[in-house]
């Protein structure tokens, strides 16, 4: 009877304890930094007049929320970048830019991205371009973003198949920075 009751109690455990998906232990990486800013530098694809390099790179992982984290990328003085990630109720992953005047309007191309195809690696998340991507950008529909993050970096990558495109920005976890101003378009 002993063995039962305790074979009753410990089985409901051993149900409520299961193994976290790749995807969210990819999230719980990413929501340690919540709060955080770090600087980052242009590792591949970089060259003069891209409005990237010479300029301060920054990123900011400002607002963690259960379905959502938001991170302004500032490029110099330019706070129009936002990435936006998304978990949904299957633990897939997806990808906005979200882009904004200074006024705070949105920009003509904003909210372009993509939904990783499945939960990914948990220091890996990649998102194909989606249908919107492909209907306001026709020339980003082979975009594939990725993320990457480990103990001491995360990289923001760019690939366009089909091309030499390749854009990759390191930034590095071991250094927070002084917390930037919000992003244009913030709330608060």
């Amino acid at each position: 009877m002993k063995a039962l009751l305790y074979f009753l109690f410990i089985l409901p455990l051993h149900l409520l304890a299961q193994e976290q998906t790749n995807s969210e232990k990819f999230w719980k990486q990413l929501e340690a930094h919540c709060g955080n800013a770090y600087e980052g530098e242009i590792i591949e694809g970089g060259k003069l007049g891209d409005g990237f390099t010479g300029e301060k790179l920054v990123m900011h992982v400002r607002s963690c929320d259960t379905n959502d984290i938001k991170i302004p990328f500032f490029v110099g003085d330019n706070k129009s970048r936002t990435w936006v990630l998304h978990m949904n109720d299957e633990k897939i992953i997806s990808l906005k830019h979200d882009h904004r005047h200074e006024d705070g309007s949105e920009e003509k191309l904003t909210q372009y991205g993509g939904t990783s195809a499945n939960q990914g690696l948990a220091n890996l998340q990649m998102f194909p371009a989606d249908a919107h991507t492909a209907k306001i950008l026709p020339a980003a529909s082979t975009n594939i973003w990725w993320f990457t993050i480990d103990d001491t970096s995360l990289t923001y990558n760019l690939r366009r198949l089909g091309s030499d495109r390749l854009f990759t920005v390191r930034f590095d976890l071991t250094k927070t920075i002084e917390t930037p101003d919000a992003p244009w378009g913030s709330e608060d």
